[in-house]
């Protein structure tokens, strides 16, 4: 069980495995609350299913990007630890489901060995960095954006600043102005610029999807490449400091710019700059490896295809790369699933006929790059007995959908099964729509928005309705979304909830009404901005009537038993926990953590680990006295209110002076020694009072 100890070279990894598993023995002997744990193994990939006892998995694969031997490696772990099954997310990540809880810190050990990580997978991190899928190879980019990508996940990695903010954070890298990354919905997203021959990016900040989707402001029409990890640094530092951490459903960055302002925004982000060890970090995308052309190999005989059906495929899921004589080939997966034996196949036909480099799409696909024209028909030969050519690649009838109610403790009604009904549909009643790339369809099973149905032409989010003493499911129906260009986007309206069995019926609607009155090319997002909400809600109104309905309505799609709104549940500690001790001990850790860091020379690094223990202690003793607060910066005003204007704490004129210096000085070592040995003094100083506490109220 604990061979990873040896076997693995890279000795900061090893010690975070190690970690893992001792934080679970610590949480199932009730040394370590619910809570803590959960924010624990969140930021470690493992994250619990709607099913009791077992995990869901999240591997991180940054800007969806593996190589053959990444891909085998996470088949022998899905194999091993789970059941075979692989799922891609529009986050461009892989997920295997149903893995023991005690069983995840040998799992993570074994994808280490192909340099795979679960690290900050989930959680309130630095989410997988996406880009677009065609990065590198896309003919109309103007330059490649993936080292850009692969750099700021490693800067970010393990970064103390993006351990514990209030929620996740997330950001893309789309290839061209077509932005394919949806930079819009990011908490950042870039846009490549060439300015007066320098390399840059148009930088969209605090956009976001969920119940409340917000379309994100422009920061910058331009900034140097040199400039993006600095400035994004700043960006999570001040979202750290000032995002709400109470209210789960307001603490992402969206809420924050929106109350304060971008100009109000940009100046918190300014204020940080001086504490910012890199001023400018270049990036030297040489430096990255690059993605080679296989060697010409003679292609194996192709037996006789049928030549209709690789028309379909060839004009819907085949583009000409950037570099000529060059093909990049999408496959479509329904639901983003695939299994072992397609995996292993297709990464032997890769590493054969492809290049090394598979990419994960944000629509739940896979991409391949430098497919030479006489190899085509070749694989779409394999592809098709692997049933992995289906035509229509992010399309219509290539449905993007999360797992819903599968395995989702969120989800309200099914996604999955609707989801392939509705593919099944569409090659059946409206088979031309493979071509179409005006018009999109997602579906998630909450209103939370991992199928990303507030970008779809069409979208659909899980949702429930009361009828005659029973419940339904249902479906929101979302509509407009879509992708402009060059940061802007449309997100999707509510139009009307109908329960979920007339969803085909909405469809055929919808889809009829379209092909009669679209203007030639005119994307569905555009559509509905010149007809406007009425005009669709007239046309739907009948089917969220439920004065008659019939035994079926209550079914969801998939099930044969009568439909039950349930939302799962996570893990329970079973033990009541000292919440003052557990955060007294997570303080201590940081401060090691900031002796450990000043040691290895890393200083922004441990400012940032002290200034972290001396909130979670000003945290400690507030809750120590029954005061909540919302955010980092509210927990160091009300402790300097409650414990040092009140003179319980004497030990510092000014505790709220003492932490904010983090910004006020620039990261050097002696700043850095004189900080940490501040933290130790002002926790010894609160440990001491909470002692005094205790010997009072006995």
């Amino acid at each position: 069980m604990q061979s990873f100890r040896t076997e693995l070279e890279n000795p900061v990894v090893q010690q975070d495995i190690i970690d893992l598993e001792k934080k679970i023995a610590k949480f199932k002997l009730g040394e370590i609350d619910e809570e803590k744990f959960r924010s624990l193994r969140l930021a470690r990939g493992v994250y619990g299913q709607r099913q009791q006892g077992v995990q869901m998995i999240r591997i991180k694969i940054p800007y969806g990007k593996m190589t053959t031997e990444q891909l085998l490696r996470i088949c022998e772990v899905s194999e091993e630890y789970s059941i075979g099954r692989l799922h891609t997310t529009t986050r461009q990540d892989i997920q295997i489901h149903y893995v023991s809880l005690d069983r995840t810190p040998q799992l993570w050990a074994d994808l280490e060995k192909s340099n795979i990580t679960l690290r900050e997978a989930c959680g309130n991190t630095v989410r997988n960095i996406t880009a677009s899928p065609d990065a590198g190879i896309n003919p109309s980019e103007v330059f490649d954006v993936a080292p850009y990508a692969q750099s700021m996940f490693e800067y970010f990695l393990r970064y103390p600043v993006c351990q514990e903010m209030g929620r996740k954070f997330k950001i893309s890298f789309s290839a061209s102005e077509a932005d394919e990354a949806f930079s819009y919905i990011h908490d950042l997203g870039f846009i490549p610029k060439i300015k007066d021959g320098v390399r840059g990016f148009k930088v969209m900040l605090a956009g976001g999807l969920g119940a409340q989707s917000f379309h994100a402001k422009v920061a910058y029409e331009f900034l140097e490449s040199d400039k993006i990890m600095p400035y994004t640094e700043a960006v999570l530092r001040v979202f750290d400091r000032h995002g709400e951490r109470s209210k789960r459903h307001k603490a992402r960055i969206k809420y924050l710019l929106h109350d304060l302002g971008l100009e109000a925004f940009t100046k918190l982000v300014e204020e940080e700059w001086k504490s910012i060890q890199h001023k400018t970090y270049p990036i030297d995308p040489e430096s990255h490896q690059q993605t080679e052309a296989p060697a010409h190999k003679e292609i194996p005989a192709v037996a006789a295809i049928d030549e209709k059906e690789y028309d379909r495929w060839f004009k819907s899921n085949v583009f000409e790369q950037k570099q000529k004589g060059f093909y990049g080939v999408w496959i479509k997966l329904t639901n983003g699933d695939f299994y072992l034996k397609e995996a292993r196949a297709l990464a032997a036909l890769v590493k054969e006929y492809a290049a090394d480099d598979i990419r994960i799409t944000a629509n739940q696909g896979l991409m391949l790059k430098y497919i030479r024209p006489e190899a085509l028909k070749f694989w779409f030969q394999e592809l098709t007995k692997l049933g992995m050519a289906k035509p229509g690649f992010n399309t219509p009838a290539d449905v993007t959908a999360c797992p819903g109610t599968d395995t989702c403790n969120l989800g309200i009604s099914d996604s999955v099964h609707t989801a392939e009904v509705i593919e099944k549909f569409i090659e059946a009643e409206y088979p031309e729509l493979v071509f179409n790339h005006n018009l999109s369809i997602k579906i998630s099973g909450c209103m939370n928005s991992c199928g990303q149905h507030a970008l779809a032409g069409i979208g659909f989010h899980g949702s429930s309705i009361n009828v005659k003493g029973k419940v339904m499911p249902a479906l929101q129906v979302l509509l407009g979304g879509g992708t402009i260009g060059n940061g802007e986007g449309a997100l999707s309206e509510k139009v009307i909830k109908i329960p979920s069995r007339r969803v085909l019926d909405a469809l055929r609607i919808l889809l009829d009404d379209y092909s009669a009155n679209q203007t030639e090319g005119e994307y569905y997002w555009a559509y509905f901005r010149r007809q406007g909400e009425k005009h669709f809600y007239a046309l739907l109104k009948h089917l969220g009537d439920t004065t008659n309905v019939s035994d079926e309505d209550f079914l969801d799609w998939g099930h044969v038993e009568q439909y039950v709104k349930a939302i799962g549940v996570g893990e329970c500690a079973g033990v009541v926990i000292d919440m003052i001790s557990t955060l007294f001990a997570d303080v201590e850790e940081k401060l090691e953590n900031a002796k450990l860091t000043l040691e290895n020379g890393k200083l922004a690094d441990s400012i940032y680990h002290s200034y972290s223990a001396m909130v979670n202690a000003s945290k400690a003793m507030l809750t120590s006295v029954g005061k909540a607060t919302n955010t980092q910066h509210g927990v160091i005003n009300d402790f300097e209110k409650e414990f040092v204007e009140s003179s319980k704490f004497t030990l510092y004129p000014s505790a709220k002076e003492l932490i904010l210096k983090i910004n006020k000085n620039e990261p050097s070592k002696e700043f850095a020694t004189e900080y940490l040995a501040e933290a130790n003094k002002f926790y010894k100083g609160l440990v001491e009072l909470r002692e005094k506490q205790l010997v009072e109220a006995n």
